[in-house]
């Protein structure tokens, strides 16, 4: 009775999966039995240290994943002990997921999710393409990136504190911002303006005893974007969704129907008010419990709507070159991470992406997340999210039939629904070679370009 129809199993027990699953048929299995589809939440990483080294043996992983999942030896479809997902992509277990298994993470997806390695893997991007003479690694007269500077300085602490001492020397009247390096919704999170607030960070980085101490989190600091744009006087950032289903050719999807999440409380720079995450941090997981939380609405604005806006208050160039600026960091961010990333064809993964835009519309990337809150605060947010899983499925499960991973994972456009092609790295390749021989013929490039507000010129982008 069972036969082909996906076997799934989850352990996030949210309705918006569930709905979707018992939509298309699929029939729910347990842990320990035969598989084809898991949906699991990720291990937040938040016990290993902020060096980003992994743990000895195996693939490297900051720590066991949550998923339970059914093995297989090579050759066998037959249920085995039920071990995590690190046993799973381990060469040296022996075991292997079949080709009709499909996982919704990569095995190391915290080189992007955890906000130490994201960043340590963007420096290392632009060292190498500033290494190959690449024009993407172009500095301006002050040393800064021109075209690769969408990330807050930031520094891991303890590690980096004296380097950290330097900068903040350098400007003292500005404001930093520490996060734990494994926690979300917002966790742990306060905003510093004096050496002195983190004495005790120095203190403990030079006896080692920070380290030494698993109960003393690694924490990054990053300069602290004082200029947001505001909207109504309130701060706001905004969360995109990227669907990345390979990074090797790295093939990514941005969906349509991200949103806009305003803090309850006006914005002010003023350092009286450094410690009111209602006026600094816009996670919904703390703003709910303001005073002033709307829910109807969410403290949420549809990105079409700020698109509408910024469009009547700014202008359609400046708008579309906004956008434009958002599309290239996330694809900047991904080939950043592709190198290292572990390319499981058993894999696929849809990231939350949090990005900040100044007062001067330059957008700013604070950090991307690893399977992103399905807790629905509102009427709208609950039809987003259903919406979103459905169109997450059709891309990564073709017509809701038994996977399989050997598929080229180029599905058709009418396929897509609210999701875009956001970069597609072969197709990118063949139209490169194709621009290199108009330009040879003297041919025109086209508008493709992305300007640099600095210096007037403008340079192709290769992820349209």
């Amino acid at each position: 009775m069972m036969a082909g129809k996906v076997k799934w199993v989850t352990d996030i027990e949210k309705s918006v999966l569930i709905n979707n699953f018992e939509k298309r048929g699929w029939v729910q299995v347990t842990e320990s039995e035969d598989w084809n589809f898991y949906w699991s939440a990720p291990a937040l990483s938040g016990d290993s240290s902020c060096s980003g080294q992994p743990p000895s043996g195996g693939v490297t992983l900051s720590r066991p994943w949550p998923l339970s999942s059914t093995l297989c030896r090579p050759g066998s479809r037959a249920p085995m002990s039920v071990q995590t997902i690190r046993n799973v992509f381990s060469v040296e277990t022996g075991y292997r997921l079949s080709d009709d298994q499909i996982v919704n993470h990569f095995p190391n997806h915290y080189e992007l999710t955890r906000k130490d390695l994201m960043v340590k893997n963007i420096k290392r991007y632009r060292k190498e393409l500033e290494k190959e003479g690449s024009p993407l690694a172009e500095k301006d007269e002050n040393g800064k990136y021109l075209y690769l500077d969408f990330v807050p300085v930031t520094y891991m602490l303890p590690a980096d504190y004296n380097l950290f001492v330097e900068e903040f020397r350098k400007s003292p009247s500005s404001t930093w911002i520490m996060k734990p390096c494994g926690k979300a919704q917002g966790k742990g999170i306060f905003l510093i303006n004096k050496l002195s607030q983190i004495k005790k960070w120095s203190r403990d980085s030079k006896t080692s005893s920070f380290v030494s101490q698993s109960t003393k989190e690694a924490y990054v600091i990053s300069l602290y974007i004082s200029n947001p744009l505001l909207i109504g006087g309130r701060k706001f950032d905004l969360r995109l969704y990227v669907l990345v289903s390979t990074y090797r050719p790295l093939r990514c999807y941005m969906y349509k129907l991200g949103f806009c999440r305003f803090c309850t409380v006006k914005y002010t720079p003023s350092t009286s008010e450094l410690d009111n995450m209602f006026v600094h941090l816009t996670n919904v997981a703390i703003q709910k419990h303001g005073e002033d939380y709307n829910h109807i609405h969410g403290g949420k604005w549809t990105v079409s709507n700020l698109r509408l806006y910024l469009e009547s208050t700014r202008g359609k160039e400046v708008t579309g070159k906004l956008f434009d600026e958002i599309h290239w960091i996330i694809v900047q961010s991904l080939k950043a991470v592709a190198p290292v990333m572990n390319n499981d064809k058993h894999c696929f993964e849809c990231y939350g992406y949090d990005i900040i835009i100044d007062d001067k519309l330059k957008p700013w990337l604070i950090e991307v997340n690893a399977s992103p809150s399905l807790t629905s605060s509102t009427a709208n947010d609950r039809i987003l999210k259903y919406n979103l899983i459905n169109d997450t499925l059709n891309i990564a499960v073709p017509n809701g039939e038994i996977p399989d991973c050997k598929w080229n994972k180029s599905p058709p456009k009418e396929v897509l629904g609210n999701y875009e092609v956001l970069y597609d790295e072969e197709l990118a390749q063949g139209d490169g070679a194709e621009r290199e021989l108009r330009s040879r013929s003297g041919q025109s490039l086209g508008p493709r370009g992305i300007r640099s507000r600095d210096s007037g010129r403008s340079f192709l982008t290769t992820w349209k």
